[in-house]
């Protein structure tokens, strides 16, 4: 960790830690330092050269300069000043004057600085050049508007990780010669680069999360959906919590009345975040329009629900809900001595279970915000870019701005994952056999162990001693030896392969790993030199473990990995609030009898999508919290209004309580389970200038007796037959749930079947759309088949996204099953 030092800027003593820069470090301490080409999470780019100031004396650029101790910084000079007025007079020239229909207008960082500056008047001028809006994707580029301050640029490489936007050369004029002696150098560099760049696009690199839009300072990359829908004074702002995935990232609804003609219905126009601080997915995003639209109180089928509630055998329910809905479902089992049925949670309760009895801890040891700041970073069993964006965007940016290094594990290729960083040299890829990650763990226990329990360590050391032999006889290597002809004297070179004898460490590798993995002994060499100045390491654990049939071995050593390694662990809670239901409520598997439906197909049913015997609110309706994969309780506010009824009445009636409002359960979750006394209403939902995430509060841990009885890796494989292939229940890019399929953003290219590489696609001679029959898991489905450019191999991938999915049938609990696929 850095050492903390002190200086001053503007006369102020601060304390920052040494290697910040003078622009971040100014900022946390509320010293405004103009800049628009910055982003706080990404790297500098140099591109607008307005953080310039004073250090030392000399003109530096605040946001690659890192501060030192004693180091006298001041923000402005006169010199400093007229370089930034001539500045925001170039990004004024030709910029269209178009602000009263602008989307930007309003919340437009040129139009804050131009006036912040006083830029009353224009120095410069060039002839323009014609430059066309381009339509892409889930956005409208228009170059005419953009300064190129490439902060999207920034946002898609160092955050994001898909590298689908740069820099590209125009057609322009040749700015005059005079300029470039009478200009401020700086502001002159600046317009040269402007003149003669756009923003150019990849089609097959973008996965659609809009963190571009929002990174935008100006009105150049907007949302197609919204561009022209309203002004952006007219919206009002709710703070709220992306409620698809299990980040829970910071949202802003911005909501504003439906119509001129209906004033009262308030409706959701588009989400923003806060792109210096959070980074948000493309379903928070764009699939936000998922609201109940009840207009009135059905008293009949409230009464009914009530009865149904009291005379259950089982409530079924999904994580797509708050902790204060899930609290009441547990005070309702409580009373009327009914089940709780939700296998993602409950498997992932079991899991976490097993994974705290050999780590020592209730719950995992890292979050995503600390994978931020790891330098070496592995992730085992999670289909990242689908599963959760934002854990995707954690391991890139460790990568990239930390100087770091990864290894991804997964059975399915994928070229947008090897985008990040430096493919080979600082990530490298292992796509592997479906049930090979018990032997992925252990690996990890050998090469990075310290002190590992005496039944491990001779476990390892066994399967050395056992299959040394097989795999010296596997790997081999070619000797040429001369040979001697005894009875003509003649010499000759024969070639034969021998036994390469090779390191235990190598032998290992080969043990654990090459049997399922098309790697050879340099992959040991090359985890080395990546390992080289590493000291910080996270690993990222997926659902591929958690419903693995071997999942409760499988927790157990990654509990061990959290214990005997330097590695922290984070286990992805697989829905929004997963890791929350799994804290507060019992559940079971047995949905047997007569059964309740939360969201869930039952014999009765409540829906927020409006088509269960009752309809109750969506959760952007709903005031309340999530446990998000941060360990944090995070606030969540009503975007739009709701008519109908909600759980908390029906637990009025049942419970024989008078509970006004849901979040009046928010201070009553369980202590015993790590949560806080703390009313919704004092729970504080912010970001810092200070990097700090002041939302919510942590989830407490406690500490366990540790066991450390694990199993042997076990050679059981996919018996994949010579007329099957591969499927992994998964869903495309930004479809989470029937929630997200719903929304108008997407519901246009809905596209729900089976998805194949282009490779695979061409083979079985399909066209996008097309019929097949799938037979798998003893059941036969027609599905349609799609071609995704966004993954190569032979694993298909089945979507599960809309609601009560029948190719959930495809699968036992395992995500990877065999699939014999005929064209129709």
């Amino acid at each position: 960790m850095s050492d903390m030092i002190t200086l001053t800027i503007d006369g102020k003593s601060i304390e920052a830690k040494e290697g910040e820069s003078i622009l971040n470090v100014a900022r946390a301490n509320d010293i405004f330092v103009p800049a628009v080409c910055y982003l706080t999470r990404c790297s500098p780019t140099l591109a607008c050269r307005l953080c310039l100031v004073e250090a030392d004396g000399k003109q530096v650029y605040g946001c690659n300069t890192k501060i030192k101790a004693d180091m006298e910084i001041n923000t402005v000079t006169p010199t400093i000043a007229k370089e930034r007025r001539a500045i925001m007079e170039v990004y004024d020239v030709n910029h269209p004057l178009q602000c009263g229909v602008c989307d930007q207008s309003g919340e437009c960082e040129l139009q804050n600085y131009s006036l912040y500056m006083k830029v009353d008047s224009q120095s410069y001028s060039i002839r323009d050049i014609h430059r066309p809006t381009q339509h892409w994707g889930v956005m409208n580029y228009d170059p005419a508007l953009c300064i190129v301050c490439e902060r999207c640029v920034t946002v898609c490489k160092d955050m994001v990780g898909s590298n689908a936007l740069s820099t590209v050369k125009r057609p322009s004029e040749a700015i005059e010669k005079t300029f470039k002696e009478e200009m401020p150098k700086d502001a002159y560099a600046m317009w040269n680069k402007l003149n003669k760049s756009l923003i150019g696009y990849d089609a097959d690199a973008c996965t659609d999360c809009g963190e571009c839009i929002s990174a935008c300072p100006v009105g150049a990359l907007v949302s197609h959906d919204f561009q022209y829908t309203s002004n952006s004074w007219e919206l009002k702002k709710i703070p709220a919590a992306n409620s698809h995935s299990s980040d829970c990232a910071f949202i802003y609804y911005e909501t504003k009345q439906e119509s001129i003609d209906n004033h009262e219905t308030k409706r959701i126009y588009r989400v923003t975040n806060e792109p210096h601080y959070s980074t948000l997915n493309g379903a928070g995003r764009f699939a936000y329009d998922f609201d109940n639209k009840v207009q009135e109180k059905d008293e009949k089928a409230f009464n009914d629900a009530v009865e149904a509630f009291k005379k259950a055998d089982a409530i079924k329910f999904n994580s797509f809900i708050t902790n204060e809905e899930a609290l009441i479902l547990q005070k309702i089992a409580n009373k009327t001595n009914t089940k709780l049925v939700n296998e993602d949670a409950r498997r992932y309760q079991e899991f976490l279970k097993n994974y705290s009895s050999t780590s020592g801890s209730t719950l995992y040891s890292s979050k995503l915000s600390e994978v931020h700041d790891s330098n070496f970073v592995i992730s085992v069993g999670s289909y990242l870019k689908s599963d959760l964006p934002n854990a995707r965007y954690a391991l890139n940016n460790s990568v990239i701005m930390n100087k770091g290094a990864s290894l991804y594990f997964h059975p399915v290729a994928d070229p947008v994952m090897e985008k990040i960083g430096k493919k080979g040299k600082t990530t490298e890829f292992i796509y592997h056999d479906a049930l090979a990650q018990e032997s992925i763990l252990y690996f990890i226990l050998y090469k990075f162990g310290k002190d590992l329990p005496q039944n491990v360590k001779t476990y390892l050391d066994s399967l050395i001693e056992t299959r040394t032999k097989t795999v010296t006889e596997t790997i081999k290597e070619k000797v040429v030896e001369i040979v001697k002809n005894e009875e003509t004297g003649e010499e000759k070179e024969v070639s034969k392969m021998v036994p390469k004898k090779v390191s235990k460490e190598v032998e290992f590798e080969y043990i654990s790993l090459l049997e399922d993995i098309n790697k050879d002994e340099t992959f040991i060499e090359l985890i080395d030199s990546m390992l080289a100045k590493k000291d910080a390491f996270s690993l990222i654990v997926g659902e591929d473990l958690i419903t693995h049939p071997n999942a409760k071995n499988l927790a157990k050593l990654c509990g061990l990995i959290s214990r005997c390694t330097e590695f922290n662990v984070v286990i992805i809670p697989t829905q929004t609030n997963t890791l929350g239901v799994a804290q507060i409520c019992t559940l079971s598997s047995d949905d047997s009898g007569f059964t309740v439906g939360y969201n869930q197909k039952a014999n009765f049913e409540l829906s927020a999508l409006g088509d269960g015997d009752l309809d109750i609110p969506a959760l952007n309706q709903q005031e309340g919290t999530f446990t998000n994969i941060d360990k944090k309780i995070i606030p969540t506010n009503a975007a739009v209004g709701y008519k109908g009824y909600t759980l908390n009445e029906i637990a009025n009636v049942i419970l024989e309580d008078d509970i006004e409002y849901t979040i009046d359960y928010t201070c009553e979750l369980p202590l015993e389970k790590g949560y806080q006394r703390v009313e919704f209403d004092n729970l504080p939902n912010m970001f810092g200038n200070d990097r700090v995430e002041y939302r919510g509060y942590d989830l407490n841990a406690f500490d366990v007796q540790t066991q450390d009885n694990v199993e042997e890796i076990s050679s059981k494989k996919l018996d994949v037959k010579e007329n099957e292939i591969v499927i992994y229940k998964a869903n495309p890019i930004n479809q989470f749930n029937e929630f997200t399929a719903m929304s108008h953003e997407f519901k246009d290219e809905l596209q729900s079947g089976i998805f194949f590489s282009q490779k695979s696609f061409d083979a079985l001679e399909l066209q996008n759309g097309d019929k097949v029959e799938v037979t798998a898991n003893n059941q036969t489905l027609q599905l349609e088949a799609f071609v995704d450019t966004q993954i190569n191999g032979e694993i298909a991938y089945v979507s599960t996204f809309e609601k009560n999915s029948s190719s959930e049938v495809l699968f036992d609990t395992f995500r990877y099953n065999t699939a014999e696929v005929k064209k129709v």
